[in-house]
């Protein structure tokens, strides 16, 4: 059984921080890239930023320098950090692995709300 647990969402006020995490299990996780996705109501599905099991990341243009991605492969465990959060950071926040060869074996987790508003 595959599961991918998210955590860490909620309300913020802009300019405020949050650090979601995502918990994998069932899965060999350090031959997995991770990826944090997230969907507003009306829009698309966007990649928020990605690692590597070498520790290589990328980052939409919207979060460069204000979101982090890192990973411990120990706690089979992926975190977003994220910082200095404006409105149009608000929704639904995925994890998601994406087997590194297999690139057609990728899971995906329940989804956390991240709402920024004051």
């Amino acid at each position: 059984q595959v599961q991918l647990v998210e955590s860490g969402g909620g309300l913020v006020q802009p300019g405020g921080s949050l650090r979601l995490s995502c918990a994998a299990s069932g899965i060999a996780f350090s031959i997995y890239v991770m990826g944090w996705y997230r969907q507003a109501p009306g829009k698309q599905r966007e990649l928020v930023a990605s690692i590597t099991s070498g520790g290589g990341t990328k980052f939409a243009d919207s979060v460069k320098g204000r979101f982090a991605i890192s990973r411990d492969n120990a706690k089979n465990t992926v975190y977003l950090q994220m910082n200095s959060l404006k409105p149009e950071d608000t929704a639904v926040y995925y994890c998601n692995a994406d087997h590194q060869i297999f690139s057609a074996k990728d899971y995906w987790g329940q989804g956390t709300q991240v709402t920024v508003s004051s």
